[in-house]
């Protein structure tokens, strides 16, 4: 490991002076998504899906200047206030000159603007074409195409490498690219995870999983045509949404607006996707027609009779057993969205139609009634082969006010139901309201909403929250939300309830910002005998201060910026009490192309379940958000240089356990104290 430290630091500043490009970098988006985080909530709601996607538009970012309604929807931190606005004022006052005309709408805030930075730019207007042919052959002149490899080289042994796993220690995948004027996208994305066959078992075509898309946006009536594999979002998302969520602060940020999108599958994850087709097509100036057809292979363990228990969505090929899974079960899905968006002077709204069939070549039978009573939760999980859902969704967004909800229903006739108003009293404060219903016998394949639990499904809430800046210098968020849960849930054999409540504090200093966080959340389990419902109340804090220690100078090039971290945890009930601590130091340098981070962090738990969650910056595409807990360190270190048509990335990082002598457990088990991964990426630019 040191030899490889040695080689970084030796490296960087020969690199460093190979280009003088400053385009923004993975590291200052990474540095904006990071504050718009939550807690633990990331890691736990689909964060690896929704980073893929902001990595794929900061490399390829959105021409504001020709930008739909539909795709600024795809930036999950943007309220339906903000997209209302924005629209207006790109609809009046296009083409935009510089980003610097952002500061002119009122509801985008500092942070915002930051953000949105980063995935939008400022080019030239559309061109009308004439036919096709010339639409095609001018969007060929102007895109380019990228090629990505990365790799992940452990420094360690896992108990399934010696001959357990059917393949190689190195994780490895590789994207192909081409995009143009926010218009075209096509591409491949190859990827293997540590352990599987390439080349060899199943995988005879050589990686384990293959990623293909084609896009095209803007041609005529066809607002977007989707072929290969794609994502599909619909309303607020009770029976189709397969895009991403990221939790209860992101809602509130977003103040829960709905969304129509179609998007392009670009990710190495092996879940929600559909394979096919699906177009959006204008029917008339106010009418457009969304529908979609997708057949897909799936992986699923298996009853003895050949019905699916369940559907398993990681991925892993790595033994012979989680080989026999590979696409055993089929799924097949089509389904339409019909949508009214009439054109009003001063707000905008919309009413949808949705509907989407399921089906599959084996039939799902999750919960045997001579089971134990361990299983009775899952007596309303979706049983059979065949599976309908439709919904009816509507909104209405103004400059002060927004209505957004959607009712939905399946086969059996069981309802769901979101309804979210939010409200902008000042330019300094909003308020956002929502209410959710989920009949215990709703289910859904693709459905994913706000909830407190994993599905949407057997859940009754109210969530309130607000956000409030009384000057520039200061933002006050918060939220309080209460669920409860008329059926059994995992590991809760009662009706129970739920409470979330969350505070953040952000104070903006010219000598850096100065943030604090606090959640208190009660969750309520069975107790260790499984004779009552007890209550475990969860407490987690934080602490942020990040300095500019080097402003950027006149041509931005040159920064250096420090962040101090500190977190706490305490559970308690009546059965268990413990508590976490983790406190880290995190340096980002920028010269010229030139981008260097650093982290180093302590931390110490007793045990598992006062876990503490650490974001750390990463190269494209690789989400990390890891959880610790025992007792020990963590430290990483990550660079990347520009060079001309070429990118390079490389992060190293390390984890030092002091209470342990063995790390993991099973297959994944690893004999020593320390744990430490390499990642290298290369980018080439071709066109």
């Amino acid at each position: 490991m040191r030899i490889v430290l040695s080689l970084l630091f030796l490296l960087a500043p020969c690199v460093a002076t190979m280009s003088q490009h400053t385009q923004p970098s993975v590291t200052d988006w990474q540095a904006a998504f990071q504050s718009w985080l939550s807690g633990d909530e990331a890691s736990e709601q689909y964060g690896e899906e929704t980073f893929e996607l902001l990595s794929d538009l900061a490399e390829h970012p959105l021409n504001l200047n020709q930008t739909s309604r539909a795709q600024l929807e795809q930036l999950p931190f943007l309220s339906a206030q903000q997209v209302e606005e924005l629209v207006a004022y790109m609809d009046r006052y296009r083409p935009l000159r510089s980003l610097g005309e952002l500061q002119m709408i009122e509801s985008l805030d500092r942070d915002t603007r930051r953000l949105l930075a980063c995935f939008v730019i400022i080019g030239d207007t559309l061109v009308p074409q004439q036919t096709v042919k010339s639409v095609l052959s001018h969007l060929f002149q102007d895109g380019h195409a990228t090629v990505t490899g990365t790799l992940r080289q452990p420094f360690y042994k896992r108990k399934g490498d010696d001959g357990k796993y059917l393949g190689y220690p190195q994780r490895h995948d590789l994207r192909l690219q081409f995009a143009s004027r926010d218009q075209l996208k096509f591409g491949l994305t190859a990827a293997q995870d540590a352990g599987e066959p390439f080349f060899s078992n199943r995988n005879t075509l050589g990686y384990d999983h293959y990623s293909y898309y084609f896009q095209l946006r803007r041609m005529g009536r066809v607002e977007e045509l989707n072929l290969g594999m794609y994502r599909v979002q619909l309303g607020m998302g009770l029976v189709m949404n397969s895009a991403f969520y990221l939790g209860k602060l992101a809602s509130l940020q977003s103040l829960g607006r709905s969304t129509h999108a179609l998007s392009a599958y670009t990710s190495r994850s092996m879940a929600d996707y559909l394979q096919g087709a699906a177009a959006t097509v204008r029917l008339f100036p106010d009418w457009r027609l969304t529908a979609f057809a997708s057949w897909r292979p799936m992986d699923a363990t298996l009853n003895s009779d050949g019905t699916v228990r369940t559907v398993d969505t990681d991925g892993y090929h790595r033994t012979e057993t989680e080989m026999e899974k590979k696409n055993n079960t089929h799924e097949t899905d089509l389904g339409f969205s019909l949508s009214w968006t009439p054109s009003h002077p001063g707000f905008s709204s919309h009413i949808s139609l949705n509907a989407v069939y399921t089906s599959f070549d084996r039939s799902f039978v999750p919960y045997v009634k001579t089971a134990s009573s361990a299983q009775s939760y899952r007596r309303y999980y979706p049983e059979g082969s065949s599976f309908f859902n439709a919904s009816l969704d509507y909104g209405l967004t103004s400059a002060r006010f927004a209505f957004s909800g959607e009712t939905a229903f399946n086969r059996e006739g069981a309802l769901a139901a979101i309804h979210t108003a939010s409200f902008r009293a000042t330019d300094q404060l909003s308020l956002m309201l929502l209410h959710r219903y989920y009949d215990k016998r709703y289910t859904s394949f693709h459905a994913r909403s706000f909830s407190e639990g994993s599905s949407t499904q057997n859940e009754h809430g109210l969530y309130l929250g607000a956000n409030w800046r009384p000057s520039r210098k200061f933002l006050l968020q918060g939220y309080a939300d209460y669920a409860h849960f008329p059926f059994l849930r995992y590991q809760v054999s009662a009706p129970s309830d739920a409470l979330d409540a969350f505070l953040l504090a952000r104070t903006y200093y010219n000598i850096g910002t100065l943030e604090a966080r606090y959640r208190f959340r009660i969750r309520q389990r069975d107790n260790a005998k499984h004779t009552q419902v007890i209550n475990r109340n969860e407490h987690r804090a934080r602490l942020r201060f990040s300095c500019p220690v080097i402003s950027s100078d006149a041509a931005g090039a040159t920064s250096l910026t420090l962040q101090t971290q500190v977190d706490g945890v305490l559970i308690n009930s009546h059965e268990q009490n413990s508590r976490g601590v983790m406190a880290g130091q995190q340096a980002s340098f920028r010269y010229r192309s030139l981008r260097l981070q650093g982290y180093f962090g302590w931390f110490r738990s007793d045990d598992y379940d006062s876990r503490l969650y650490q974001y750390e910056p990463s190269v494209l595409y690789d989400f990390s958000f890891p959880a610790f807990y025992g007792h020990g360190i963590r430290y990483s270190f990550m660079a990347r240089a520009d060079w001309g048509r070429l990118t390079f990335l490389a992060k190293i990082g390390t984890t030092d356990y002091f209470d342990r002598a063995v790390i993991s457990s099973g297959l994944q088990q690893i004999d020593g104290s320390s744990q430490t991964d390499l990642l290298l990426q290369v980018l080439l630019k071709v066109l």
